[in-house]
């Protein structure tokens, strides 16, 4: 990407719109998103604002669209729940991994220093680019259009989330008591294993101190050792 604020990154620019689906009526915000402070600090004339102000907007209005999309989705979960979901969705593993997906590294503005350290593959820089384009498309064209980009680019992790919230929820609730209550953790262990390979079928025990608290069994290792928490979680 050629590095200039002026003007010259147009063409990049409008295929990065491209890649998100939105053609900005202001593509200057699109440009202060992509903005490192790095960049910011070598070129305070053409680029004399990073996209740290973004990026603090982006978070609020990602956290929102989220959680709105979870209260809605999970009427019968407590607030507990869908805030570990909402903080796993919100992360910035998750969100560099999003960034990596549409490829927002290449379009970064990054300072000489930055960009030889590997600064568009970095996880904090994706993930805080992202928020900022978020951002971006909130200032430009509002809350809905804004809303409408995060689940669109959010609808797998969120999915995935959604369905396997049953196994993140077992297995650090068994976590969280045993800690609280025998300053250990659960260790699972499998026990047994059946079937041809394109059909296994697991079965795991979770052991707090060489004692079983419980077993499961699954078609793979991760629903066996949930439902093992599941079990072991009757016991206190």
């Amino acid at each position: 990407m050629q590095q200039d604020v002026t003007g010259k990154s147009e063409p990049a620019l409008a295929s990065l719109e491209q890649t998100l689906g939105i053609p900005f009526q202001d593509r200057a915000r699109l440009r202060n998103a992509l903005i490192h402070s790095s960049y910011s600090n070598e070129n305070p004339t053409s680029a004399p604002e990073s996209n740290e102000r973004l990026e603090f907007l982006g978070d609020a209005v990602l956290g929102l669209v989220i959680a709105e999309k979870l209260f809605k989705t999970l009427p019968d979960d407590d607030e507990g729940e869908m805030s570990k979901l909402r903080s796993h969705l919100v992360s910035r593993q998750t969100l560099a991994r999003l960034a990596r997906g549409i490829k927002l590294g290449q379009y970064l503005f990054l300072g000489k220093g930055e960009a030889a350290s590997g600064g568009r593959k970095k996880t904090a820089n994706l993930a805080n680019a992202l928020e900022s384009v978020i951002a971006a498309i909130f200032l430009d064209q509002g809350l809905a259009t804004a809303g409408d980009f995060v689940l669109s680019l959010f609808a797998d992790e969120l999915d995935r989330s959604i369905q396997g919230k049953d196994e993140i929820n077992y297995k650090s609730r068994l976590q969280e008591v045993i800690l609280a209550q025998r300053q250990t953790l659960p260790r699972y262990r499998v026990v047994a294993t059946s079937g041809p390979d394109h059909e296994r079928h697991f079965t795991v025990e979770v052991l707090i101190d060489g004692e079983v608290l419980g077993q499961g069994s699954g078609q793979s290792k991760k629903a066996a050792e949930t439902e093992a928490a599941q079990v072991a979680l009757t016991r206190f």
